[in-house]
This record gives structure tokens, sequence and C-alpha cells, in this order.
């Protein structure tokens, strides 16, 4: 009974030190101004009573009544077991602290489900090869095959193999990141959602979701409204008729765009709006009316707004807005 006894006492403590003292903790790293004392209290969370059981079961095992034969097999299983644990915990940690770090980077690194895979299965392999060698099996031979049948698998993966480097290419080279707003010269044009083993998501704004090969992105022209500055001029253009006092027109424009300007957070406050005399039309003297955006998107509720008020400021003011007029002669009749 002593054994027994002391596996379920040391586990006992394990369910309080959890309850107790890793709350606390818990709490403490809150706060902090630090996540990534977060990320390691949350990583080894669920471990914690785990590891105390084992911890239990490897001091009650010098006083259970078996042969060393067994004591030897017991201890080898109680290893595994361990470095199972800690090489989850570690995928965990590590993939927690990754996260974070791309998250500070403010659009650097990027955290993905191709890198985070790429994580975890690196880990896994690492965690698997030191089990192997715990347990006295040569892991020599098993690099051999691996890397022959590497060979195989990778003349029998060629394509897939291609669109994972590609959408390292991708990645890595910042060509787009995930929250971008693209569109390809194919025409499509969407948001970046994820970059995976084979294919980049991307959701439309008609909320339809498009999966591009990465070997295709890779190789689009592609235009990322989302790249560097985001924000972009939103043009408007106007034409008043040819009897109209220009210096009245943009006076009446400018208070227009201004009031505009200030109201709706869809302008780039960093950025004045302003307007151009463009050219004599037909009917009309044109001119357009410049705005800055956040990003994109912005332009919509911009040009819907400044429509509204400019026709009925025009209106006030009566500023004509004219229309093409054309007029057909018919020949006479001899």
């Amino acid at each position: 009974m002593v054994p027994v006894g002391l596996i379920f006492g040391i586990t006992l403590l394990g369910i309080i030190f959890k309850n107790v003292i890793h709350q606390r903790l818990k709490k403490l790293a809150k706060r902090t101004n630090s996540k990534v004392d977060d990320v390691i209290i949350s990583t080894i969370e669920t471990q914690i009573i785990f590891w105390f059981f084992l911890f239990g079961l490897t001091v009650g095992l010098k006083d259970l009544p078996i042969t060393d034969q067994y004591v030897m097999y017991i201890s080898k299983l109680l290893n595994i077991l361990l470095i199972g644990s800690i090489t989850l915990a570690v995928s965990k940690l590590v993939i927690g602290l990754f996260e974070l770090w791309s998250k500070q980077q403010g659009g650097g690194f990027p955290s993905t489900t191709i890198f985070i895979n790429i994580v975890r299965i690196t880990i896994y392999t690492i965690g698997f090869l030191i089990i192997l060698d715990t347990i006295d099996v040569s892991i020599a031979p098993m690099l051999t095959a691996l890397g022959v049948g590497g060979l195989a698998v990778s003349l029998a993966l060629k394509d897939t193999l291609t669109d994972v480097f590609a959408g390292l290419h991708i990645l890595l080279s910042k060509k787009v990141e995930p929250g971008d707003f693209i569109s390809l010269d194919s025409g499509e044009m969407g948001y970046i959602q994820n970059i995976t083993w084979r294919n980049t998501k991307m959701l439309e704004r008609s909320n339809n979701v498009i999966h591009i090969p990465n070997t295709k992105l890779s190789s689009a022209i592609v235009k990322n409204y989302d790249s560097g500055d985001p924000s972009f001029s939103v043009k408007i253009p106007v034409g008043v008729a040819y009897d109209s006092d220009l210096e009245h027109v943009s006076r009446v424009v400018m208070e227009v765009a201004n009031e505009l300007h200030s109201k709706m957070d869809e302008t780039n406050k960093d950025a004045d709006p302003s307007f151009k005399f463009k050219a004599f039309g037909e009917s009309s003297i044109d001119f357009s009316v410049y705005f800055r955006g956040n990003k994109y998107g912005d332009q919509n509720p911009i040009i819907h707004e400044f429509i509204q008020k400019i026709h009925k400021r025009f209106k006030q003011e009566k500023i004509e807005i004219p229309f093409p007029v054309r007029t057909i002669l018919q020949p006479q009749e001899k």
C-alpha cells in the first residue's frame, strides 16, 4: 500500500498545485504587460497533474514488489510518456510564442497554418527521435531510409511540394499576408484569409471563398492594397454648367468636402480634401474632387455621401449640373 499511497498523494499534490499555486500564478501573469508569461502558464496548465502523476509512479516504482526487469520496462514506459508530454508542451509553447511574436511585428513575419504546421511537425519529429533513442533503437538506419524514401516521395509529390515552397516564398517575400486586400491580374479581388500547404484562401467582398494554388499566386501579378500605407486617393468627377461662377463653385465644393472629411471615419485625417478643374467638356466644365481613404473599401461610403451632399447643396446655391443635349436635324424635303 505504500507505493499506491505515494502515487495517490503526489497526484493529489499536483491537483492542489494546479488549483491553488498555478491559478495564482495565472492571475499574476495577467497583471503584467508582457504576454510571454501568459503563454508559459497556459502551456503547462494541461500537463501539471500528469507530470505529478508520472513523478509519483517513478517514486513508488522503487517499492513495488516486482523484478528488476519489469522495473526497467516500466521505467522506459514512464520515460516515453514523459518525453511525449514534454514534446506536446514544447510544441504548444513554441507555437504560442511564435504567434505572439508575429503579432508584435505589425505586419512582419506572419503566423499562418503553413508555418504552424511546419513548427509542430518539426518538434514532434524531434520528440519521436528522442523516444527512439531512449528505448535504444538506432535512428541512423531510419535516417538513411528517410533520405532515400524522401527522394521517391518528392518525385511523386512534385506538384504538392511546389505549392508548399511557393507558399513559403509568398510569406517570406511578404507578397501577400493574411488580412491583405488584393486584386489579381485575372480579375479576382478579395481579402487573404489564410495560406495553407497547397492553397491560399481568399474571401471576396461578395462573401465567396476562392482557393488559389500557391504556385499560381506566386507567379501572378498582384496589386496589394494593404502593403505599406493602405490609404489611397478617392477621385470623384463632377461637372457644372458653363455659365456658373467658378469661384462660387470652388467655395461650395470645398465647404462640402471639408464637412465630409471632418465627420466621416473613412476619410484619412492626415490628408485634406482638394479639387482641380480638369477640362472643358461637351456640355460642362469638368472638375474632380479628391479625398484620402484609410483603406480599400472606404471609397464607397465617401463617394455616396459626397454625391448626396453636393447635389443637395448645388440645388440650394442654384448651381446647375448639366447633362448632354443632342440636337438632331432632319433633312428637308426638296
